[in-house]
């Protein structure tokens, strides 16, 4: 008996040593995984393949792994611009590129800014005399100007170009609201500060229309004239005044209407775009498949061409997506961590700051945190410059008043000065269910504020008095920061959006120019050498990891599909669904004073489908 007890205590022992082995084993293999690294080693000589298979972003969001598993759905591929630029102006004069490929088959688009910083890129490879392929089977309005750039642009037999230009409609929920005795109870200052006009109109109201039409107007121009100067010959007249009669001329085949319209140069499948592109860069030694090509991927490549740190260093930091309370991002704008790593930033050797803006604002507290942090750089002197991308409206132009100097390009949506929040009260759906509210109060205030009894007109005051007070407080910052007085900044603000072009004008903007623009002022500013310096980009850390993950959870047959003319216009009708779930989730959730500019083309939507569901559900509830 003893002998047994021996053997199985030695048995156990083995197995409890084993299944310690496979653990350690396992938690190697997994660390293995997530620091490995797009290796350089994986660089060939041929082309330079770019598979936008997703957004073009200012910053990626973080993949949080629990929630993608969570999910259970892949994650939306996002590619840096800044990533992107370097990687291109590395092929320009490295032998070992042929020629870079534009596989857009996947793009799902980009802000206007940053098609703009892109496509420059393109031209400098096509001046260093290498050739640019693009390739998709359905270009949209976003595609077209990217793959314009392009030497040789092809396009699917089966496939075809839409250009629709900025605009289009909005959702109004007055009545919806009227019906379910809903009262949205608006608190705001400015005549075109039409954010909120959702929710107490049923109709775009004439200074909202008058400013839209100016807007999209200006960013309608801006496409037309890159895209014109980059494929002189398209008839872009034709395509956007006439799209149906286009069409029909061909015998509705979009193909070769796109190929007839100058939209395109060649008609063929991927596997003959692969053919010319072999013919130039040579075939895949290693491919078996029909149009196969040498190439190199985006993550070795900018393995093997980290950006040179060389001299003095000038600190970026990014304010992308929404600007909100907390540690959010990266990918939103948290208030308190964005202001941690400037703050941190001075305990640093920078000869300057750029603060990097594509935000459409968001929480005027964390906007007013950020803007703190920005000018305690300034008060010690460090140079600072803002650098606007697509949008830096609302709470995005308020962290830029302490800046020296801003850049933005004539794309740039800005402005949009003005202040606004929205709380939902139910007394009236209250009462047709035969529910009333009725106390004592000792003051006015008592029990305020009542969500199902409604507020007291002592609360409806005391909000927009602190709504009017922060709309001061703005006009007062842009008014020390751009030299003008309030009165004057008043009659620019009221929460009107103006494109870069006209900001210049106005005054909000001081130059053109992109993060280069910035970062060579800032330099010059600071006395450093034309060529002693380097960008450092604050908080960014060593995300290996994500973009591992990002590999692991997006296999190939989780990538975006080949998107035709029919699947870019459902990723219209997408964006649109996403837009009634935001304004949901704005309605529904509580928050503070807003600087949000909802008249910005929307950024690209990082909630959580799961958060998203919850509030469609609480919002359509009130339905039944």
């Amino acid at each position: 008996m003893a002998f047994a007890k021996s053997v199985w205590r030695l048995l156990r022992g083995i197995k409890d040593a084993l299944v310690l082995i496979f653990m350690l084993l396992f938690f190697m293999a997994l660390y293995a995984v997530l620091t490995s690294r797009p290796s350089p080693a994986q660089v060939r000589e041929g082309a330079l393949l770019l598979e936008l298979n997703g957004y073009v972003v200012e910053e990626r969001a973080v993949i949080d792994p629990i929630d993608a598993l969570i999910s259970g759905e892949a994650p939306v591929g996002e590619y840096d611009v800044q990533d992107l630029v370097h990687a291109i102006d590395s092929a320009v004069d490295d032998d070992r590129i042929g020629a870079v490929v534009l596989d857009l088959s996947g793009f799902l688009g980009a802000g206007q800014a940053h098609l703009q910083d892109i496509g420059a890129a393109l031209d400098r490879v096509r001046a260093a005399e290498k050739p640019v392929l693009a390739y998709a089977v359905g270009y949209a309005d976003d595609g077209m100007m990217l793959a314009a750039h392009a030497s040789e642009v092809w396009l699917d037999p089966l496939g075809g170009a839409i250009i629709a230009g900025p605009g289009g409609e909005r959702l109004y929920y007055a009545g919806l609201l009227e019906q379910l005795n809903i009262n949205a109870r608006v608190y705001r200052v400015g005549t075109y500060k039409s954010a909120v006009e959702p929710y107490l109109e049923s109709a775009m109201s004439e200074p909202a229309r008058e400013n839209y039409t100016a807007l999209y107007g200006a960013l309608w121009e801006e496409w037309q004239a890159n895209v014109k100067k980059a494929r002189p010959d398209t008839d872009i007249a034709t395509v956007t005044s006439d799209p149906a009669g286009w069409i029909e001329s061909a015998s509705g085949d979009l193909a070769t209407a796109a190929l007839e319209a100058g939209l395109v140069d060649k008609l063929g499948s991927y596997a003959e775009f692969g053919d010319r592109v072999a013919e130039i860069v040579g075939e895949d030694p290693y491919g078996s498949y029909p149009g196969s090509y040498a190439y190199t991927e985006l993550e070795p490549w900018l393995a093997d061409n980290v950006p040179d740190t060389s001299g003095s260093a000038i600190g970026v930091v990014t304010i992308a997506g929404e600007i909100v309370d907390g540690d959010a991002g990266p990918g939103l704008a948290g208030g308190d961590r964005i202001a941690a790593l400037i703050d941190d930033a001075l305990d640093t050797d920078l000869a300057g700051l750029i603060v990097r803006v594509d935000s459409p604002g968001g929480s005027v507290l964390a906007s007013e945190l950020i803007r703190e942090a920005i000018e305690r750089h300034s008060e010690a002197g460090i140079p600072v410059a803002v650098s606007m991308a697509n949008v830096a409206a609302s709470g995005g132009y308020w962290v830029a008043t302490p800046a020296d100097r801003i850049f933005a390009e004539p794309e740039s949506i800005t402005g949009s000065i003005g202040i606004f929040a929205v709380i939902p009260t139910f007394e009236d759906l209250a009462a047709e269910y035969g529910v009333n509210s009725d106390g004592v109060r000792t003051t006015p205030l008592s029990g305020q504020p009542d969500l199902i009894g409604g507020f007291t007109p002592e609360v409806d005051s005391i909000l927009q008095s602190s709504i009017a007070d922060g709309y001061s407080d703005f006009l007062e910052r842009v008014s020390a920061s751009r030299n003008l007085t309030t009165e004057q900044v008043d009659r620019i603000a009221q929460g009107r959006v103006w494109d870069g072009g006209t900001a210049r004008q106005i005054g909000l903007v001081d130059q053109y120019g992109g993060l280069d623009a910035a970062a060579e002022w800032v330099a010059a500013k600071a006395g450093v050498a034309e060529d002693g310096w380097h960008l450092t980009y604050l908080g960014e850390s060593d995300a290996t990891y994500d973009t591992v993950l990002r590999s692991l959870l997006m296999p190939d047959a989780a990538r975006v599909p080949a998107q035709d003319v029919f699947a870019l216009m459902s990723n219209r009708q997408s964006r649109t669904i996403a837009r009634l779930q935001d304004d949901a989730r704005r309605l529904l959730t509580t928050r503070g004073m807003q600087a949000y500019c909802l008249e910005c083309p929307a950024p690209v939507q990082r909630s959580a489908k799961a958060s998203e569901a919850s509030l469609l559900e609480r919002f359509f509830k009130l339905l039944d």
